[in-house]
């Protein structure tokens, strides 16, 4: 049975613990008293998700949202995107299996770093301004460098990538600038139950690692006929969920580049790299062969406006009604406030006060003031009876009711 390189007192049991410390301390890959690599598949543990891994990965998405509200709508674009092949990052982190992988610390999730999101989206910009994908959709090379920014009272000229992206110069030069633009860090939504395992075999690990010939001693060369060595290394699985959110510092922004700042262009512009790095370039590692494809939501982002659009709807009425209950006398008030906290609101308004009285919601003298309101109530509806109509009055459901609101007036009920 394999194990994992722990102290005995940890025990042997990390089913609990999260798919980061299942595939990194406590990766059970080693078994015999040489602690010799084990020969069964060690990501069979680590790729597991536990319903509290998928609650967590949740809390964090929607923490997420929540703080991108927070932000005014001009500051902010988000994007939704489903992947359509399997997406994996971090494969030159060091690991005993050779591929490591992304985990957010302390939750142990896999996750693509903002700083990965927004390398790729500089290259979809410059390859965008670069003509050669065809429309540029109004990324320019700006050779002359439009905008500008005062370093130390020197003057340095700015591209658009500049602006948006930072602009990056050699070892030791000191005109750095920082873009307008931040990227928060991917956190996907994984579907299904678990992470996936994949394999690649390389063929000149004979090249690679020995270097010389054992038996002759001479150089290696590379060549077709190598011995292929599997390995294993984890990815997130196609058909999960990706949240992308980008914040602009927007006042800087209409300092160094006015016309990016008008009419939500930055977000034009940003918007169109997206859609280009969806298409062609792919996120996290191995994009070359296909992994990291993702391709952008429709459905998810239409059903975020609606629901951003039904938020904004109910806290506009519930500031139509707080208005409306300001200008009330206290009695309407009190009528009005019991109303809007029942929990049936398909029921009628004079069923729900009647009800209220029944049960005793009002007493004394508020009792009878709205045992005053609901006798006018049922007079306006002409559902008043004094007199009932009928040959059994106990089955005169509007001359019991009356007579029942009567008691209330008249303080005998």
């Amino acid at each position: 049975m394999s194990i994992a390189a722990v102290p005995d007192y940890l025990g042997k049991d990390f089913r609990d613990a999260s798919p980061g410390m299942r595939f990194g301390m406590y990766l059970t890959a080693w078994e015999g008293a040489n602690w010799a690599k084990t020969k069964e598949q060690p990501l069979a543990g680590a790729k597991r998700l536990t319903d509290n891994d998928r609650k967590t990965m949740q809390a964090l998405c929607g923490r997420q949202k929540l703080l991108f509200e927070t932000m005014p709508p001009a500051e902010g674009l988000r994007l939704d995107a489903k992947a359509t092949a399997p997406f994996t990052t971090g494969l030159g982190n060091e690991h005993p299996l050779e591929n490591g992988f992304a985990f957010l610390n302390p939750y142990g999730l896999p996750y693509l770093p903002g700083s990965g999101v927004k390398g790729v989206l500089r290259q979809a910009a410059r390859e965008l301004a670069s003509g050669d994908w065809g429309d540029t959709q109004g990324w320019s090379r700006d050779e002359k460098k439009p905008y500008s920014v005062v370093i130390q009272k020197r003057t340095v000229m700015l591209s658009m990538c500049d602006v948006l992206f930072g602009r990056e110069t050699a070892a030791g030069d000191a005109d750095h600038v920082r873009g307008v633009l931040s990227f928060w860090d991917v956190i996907p939504e994984i579907k299904g139950e678990s992470l996936h395992v994949e394999i690649m075999t390389p063929h000149q690990g004979h090249y690679y690692q020995q270097k010389q010939d054992r038996k002759t001693g001479g150089s290696i060369s590379p060549h077709e006929s190598g011995q292929p060595i599997p390995i294993t290394f984890l990815t997130v699985p196609p058909g999960s969920d990706f949240g992308f959110h980008v914040i602009c510092d927007l006042p800087r922004l209409r300092r160094l580049a006015p016309k990016l700042a008008q009419n939500d262009q930055w977000k034009t512009l940003l918007t169109a790299a997206f859609e280009h790095a969806f298409a062609w370039l792919g996120f996290g590692a191995k994009t070359a062969v296909g992994y990291g494809a993702l391709q952008r939501d429709h459905k998810a982002e239409r059903k975020r406006q609606q629901d951003a659009e039904e938020k904004e709807r109910k806290a506009q009425e519930a500031a139509k009604r707080e208005r409306e209950r300001q200008t009330m006398s206290p009695l309407e008030r009190s009528i009005h406030d019991f109303l809007d906290s029942r929990p049936d609101k398909n029921q009628g308004e004079t069923s729900a006060v009647f009800g209220g009285l029944r049960d005793g919601h009002w007493q004394e003298d508020e009792k009878r003031a709205v045992a005053e309101w609901l006798k006018a109530r049922l007079q306006e509806s002409g559902k008043w009876r004094e007199v009932s109509s009928k040959k059994n009055p106990a089955k005169d459901k509007e001359y019991q009711n009356t007579l029942k609101v009567k008691g209330w007036l008249e303080g005998k009920e």
